[in-house]
């Protein structure tokens, strides 16, 4: 990784360099957004360009296309440094936890994949892991781009539970009743407190956990709409080049609650104030 640090310090010097002072934490805030979620970029420019130029007579799938594209994109991302082993972990969980979703979402009627392809599993193909892949990919790299901590942070085992409380109700609330607003209320509840401690330059700041899972869903929202317009999936009763329905940024909301927890069983470490700088601790 070193290599991938000194790259991204030398953009951030040639970045402060060439922009004035008062816009420079700023310009350097979004570019480093924008660097963590490289992966999650590149695969929507990916959605639209296939969209716009595959032919259905073409020997490969667009379905089996992206899916090419997102294994090759994820190997240059570990050859290249931008990606450590231990993110790629977090990746894989989120593979195999969204896939499973997809299967019994799709199962369900929830959405459809429309386009034929040869790789899937249960109708629904496998690059389809790959956009859950983007959402660990953006939450691991950020965590490192910011040298972020999290604090106060509550009893880890909580944030297990409700976790697993919002996983089960994905499944859950197509048989029994959906406990999403009280998932909502204990988001805020156990973490009103928790902040989310990152580094600009020189300075630290920071962010509510709660107010930062709803801006982070929101943006996750808009790509969802490129996913449905591009034609890549599609919800049940959407018509086309309809929106996404704003009950959608609700589940995303949520469903980071889970991703949260699965980046940080791989990066406890994060978790609570550590003794890297003393204007942690007299915060």
């Amino acid at each position: 990784m070193k290599n991938n640090l000194g790259i991204e310090r030398r953009l951030g010097d040639l970045v402060r360099a060439r922009v004035p002072m008062v816009l420079a934490e700023v310009v350097m805030f979004v570019l480093k957004q924008a660097w963590a979620a490289l992966f999650g970029i590149l695969f929507i420019i990916a959605l639209i360009g296939t969209a716009a130029i595959w032919q259905p007579d073409w020997v490969v799938a667009r379905y089996d296309a992206l899916l090419i594209f997102a294994v090759v994109m994820q190997a240059l991302f570990l050859a290249l440094g931008l990606e450590s082993w231990r993110e790629a972990r977090v990746i894989l969980l989120f593979h195999v936890v969204g896939t499973v979703m997809e299967v019994f979402k799709l199962h369900m009627g929830s959405w459809d994949y429309p386009e034929p392809g040869l790789m899937k599993i249960g109708g629904v193909p496998l690059f389809s892991g790959f956009m859950y892949a983007c959402v660990g990919s953006f939450m691991a790299r950020v965590i490192r781009v910011f040298d972020m901590s999290f604090a106060s942070y509550p009893p880890f085992w909580m944030s297990v539970v409700l976790a697993v409380l919002i996983y089960l109700n994905f499944f859950g609330h197509h048989y029994t009743y959906d406990i999403r607003i009280g998932l909502f209320v204990a988001t805020v509840v156990l973490f009103a407190r928790t902040r989310i401690w990152f580094w600009i330059g020189a300075r630290v700041y920071w962010m509510p956990l709660p107010l930062a899972a709803f801006l982070s869903s929101f943006f996750l929202w808009l790509a969802e709409n490129v996913g449905t317009m591009s034609g890549t999936w599609v919800y049940s009763g959407q018509a086309s080049w309809e929106i996404v329905g704003f009950a959608k940024l609700g589940s995303w909301y949520l469903l980071l609650y889970v991703s949260f927890l699965l980046v940080t069983l791989e990066y406890r470490d994060v978790l609570y104030r550590t003794a890297r700088d003393p204007r942690l601790a007299e915060q």
